[in-house]
């Protein structure tokens, strides 16, 4: 196990002050855009953002401690990880612990905060299905037994997403283990019908709730008179931020959207409003930082793959699918890409549960980062 490492060496990583920026820049967002149902809510139009700049600071506390647990601890545990994702999964569905917000019981309520079961179990399912490439790669890569058990457990995972219900956890996790397994080494014939399998799952989840059909037939045409003041409310909404936003903006502070024309402005829909705020260079310029960040955790991947260390390799590449689906879902619902689903801008919008895991996963990439540049120094020495 290595030594505990310098609270230094951080610094001179290149992902670091990227996060950095993006934690800032997020706590800007949240702070603009959370003042009218701030002030509603609770009279403080900066509760949301000082609530915000306590999760950043709590995320920088995360990161610095993460960077210290080597791989081999993750891997180590990689299967009691998994079963603290089920925990997770199952106590928030238990009343008076998992707590209820529009009709969705997905947080755990310790008192004073909540926390999100899926942002914690889909990064233990990454650590765990990282670990099984790694164990059963032999396997993975030859057999259809290999192939599929994985997903026995995954599927075992999305009934309890779906039970919350929590769709939008649900896509990301699978998009991301099937961006695992297919870099694993699994057979093309294997990859392509588990894609149809999962689309086809999707595709009769979508079906089984009015709700899901109502929106995906806004997404079609939210400015029909039957949706723009229901189903495509918020999309409308969002669309009307953006044109507002143009080039430059309207100023920091001065979106007309967030006070209570667009619902969620400072969780699902703070990227809407930034561009309102700040125009489309002001949304380029965030957009560049986390295609940025996501670039650099798939370099780390290669890289860790280059010297050997394939679990970090896949830890990585599971990171920054978790971020990249993400990122991808929230963006296209935001600009009328997608139905409209409640997820999380990573980094940018409020929540601790998300910004605390979001630190958690980079200071992971780092620690990758380290070992496997440590790893590749130590063999050029020895030759």
């Amino acid at each position: 196990m290595m030594p505990m490492l310098d609270w230094r060496w951080p610094l001179q990583q290149p992902l670091f002050f990227p996060v950095i920026a993006m934690l800032l820049l997020g706590w800007l967002m949240v702070s603009s855009a959370s003042i009218g149902v701030a002030q509603l809510h609770t009279g403080n139009p900066a509760y949301y953002s000082i609530r915000h700049g306590i999760y950043v600071l709590l995320s920088l506390m995360v990161f610095m401690a993460f960077t210290q647990i080597p791989m081999a601890l993750w891997q180590r545990f990689d299967r009691l990880l998994l079963g603290l994702g089920f925990l997770v999964l199952i106590l928030v569905l238990v009343p008076g612990i998992g707590h209820e917000v529009n009709g969705s019981r997905r947080w755990l309520n310790f008192g004073l905060f909540n926390v999100q079961a899926s942002e914690i179990a889909k990064l233990t399912a990454v650590f765990f299905l990282a670990g099984y490439l790694v164990r059963r790669q032999h396997q993975v890569r030859q057999s259809w037994k290999g192939f599929l058990l994985p997903f026995l457990f995954l599927g075992l995972m999305v009934f309890l997403l779906l039970a919350e219900p929590d769709f939008g956890a649900v896509v990301v996790l699978m998009g991301a283990s099937l961006v695992m397994m297919f870099l694993g080494g699994v057979k093309a014939g294997q990859f392509f019908l588990a894609s149809f399998g999962a689309l086809l799952a999707g595709f009769f989840a979508i079906q089984a709730e009015n709700y899901r059909v109502e929106r995906l037939l806004a997404f079609r045409d939210p400015w029909a008179p039957e949706h723009v003041f229901s189903s495509g409310y918020q999309l409308t909404q969002s669309l009307i931020a953006f044109g507002r936003g143009d080039w430059f903006g309207v100023g920091l502070g001065a979106s007309v959207q967030k006070l209570f024309y667009l619902p969620e402005a400072h969780t699902d829909f703070v990227f809407a409003i930034w561009a309102e705020e700040m125009g489309l260079l002001g949304a380029l310029l965030a957009l560049a930082l986390l295609v940025f960040v996501v670039a650099k955790i798939a370099q780390v991947s290669w890289r860790a793959q280059r010297v050997g260390q394939l679990y970090g390799a896949y830890v990585a590449i599971g990171i920054a699918s978790l971020l990249t689906l993400q990122i991808v879902i929230n963006l296209g619902v935001n600009v009328g890409l997608l139905p409209t689903k409640g997820l999380t801008l990573p980094f940018y919008s409020y929540g601790g549960s998300s910004l605390l895991i979001c630190s958690a996963m980079m200071a992971i990439v780092m620690r990758i980062h380290y070992e496997a540049q440590s790893l590749a120094v130590k063999e050029q020495t020895n030759e």
